[in-house]
């Protein structure tokens, strides 16, 4: 099992924002935003942590199970970048993420946002980070090569735009950018998103089976679908750069609703974010396997 370092981001990177109206992923500029030159630089060769990151991932009784020795190396030649949704240092850099960066289909958005948090304050890009590293150890361990968009929680970006253009690098098989939403305490479940209309093939039909395996396996586990947003669990949208800017099959998972009391709960739990992390797994692996 492998995993490639990431380049790292420029100066201004930072992430999209949750939510109907948020977003989270995006293509990558070459070139760092100049609006915010008193900000620090980030440093420009960070490595990705070790797929033996201290995030552990113990198993609950209701995860899904991966990967058993009859699956150890069935994802040898895939590649698959996860992003983690945000960025620890996003809410200290307001004029970094607030950045205008293009979105695709002719429209700009900023650079990142902050992200959603519980009523106890745990946050959004905590969240993803812990998931995201659950799910890369648990796809490398099939042997899969995976490559995470920033290198951990404690620096700013990269804006949605570079993300979207990590995703888009070579041999990419299958992208998934990792986030919680934020939206009435009352609101439930999780929904996947993907680029809709398609603005190229493989935001279309490929996109879709990804979104479909990985729906099918959190449903598998238990998770409901959101009673709030899409249908069925599934979530055609034109407003978030990341799926907008994919030249490869991409998807949005939103995996609980933070502001909702019992999803919040799970959501803060080691157990509970391991068995998101399972289930994202297991629907990966079935698309990259199918």
């Amino acid at each position: 099992m492998h995993v490639r370092r990431v380049v790292s981001l420029l100066l201004l990177a930072a992430l999209g924002g949750c939510g109907p109206s948020g977003d989270p992923a995006s293509a990558p500029s070459t070139t760092s935003v100049t609006s915010a030159p008193s900000v620090p630089s980030i440093p420009s060769t960070p490595s990705v942590p070790p797929a033996s990151s201290p995030t552990p991932t113990p198993a609950a009784p209701s995860t899904p199970s991966v990967p058993a020795a009859s699956t150890a190396g069935d994802l040898a030649g895939r590649t698959v970048v996860v992003d983690p949704g945000h960025n620890g240092g996003n809410a200290t850099h307001p004029r970094v993420v607030n950045a205008p960066v293009p979105a695709g289909r002719g429209r700009t958005k900023p650079c990142n946002t902050t992200g959603s948090a519980t009523d106890a304050g745990y946050q959004e890009h905590a969240f993803a980070w812990d998931v995201a590293v659950r799910v890369r150890d648990l796809l490398a361990a099939r042997g899969a090569e995976v490559i995470l968009t920033r290198p951990d929680d404690d620096g700013v970006g990269p804006c949605v735009d570079r993300r979207a253009a990590i995703g888009n690098g070579p041999g990419v098989d299958a992208v998934v950018s990792i986030h919680a939403d934020g939206s009435g305490p009352r609101s439930r479940g999780f929904h996947v998103a993907r680029s809709d209309p398609p603005l190229n093939a493989a935001q279309g039909a490929p996109a879709l089976a990804l979104a479909t395996a990985v729906r099918d396996a959190m449903r598998g586990a238990g998770f409901p679908t959101a009673d709030y947003i899409g249908s069925a669990g599934l979530d055609g949208r034109d407003d978030l750069a990341g799926l907008n800017l994919a030249e490869r099959p991409a998807i949005l998972v939103e995996c609980a609703n933070l502001r909702n009391p019992g999803e919040a709960a799970a959501a803060s739990t080691p157990d509970g974010r391991a068995r998101y992390a399972a289930a994202i797994a297991v629907g990966v692996a079935q698309f990259l396997r199918s």
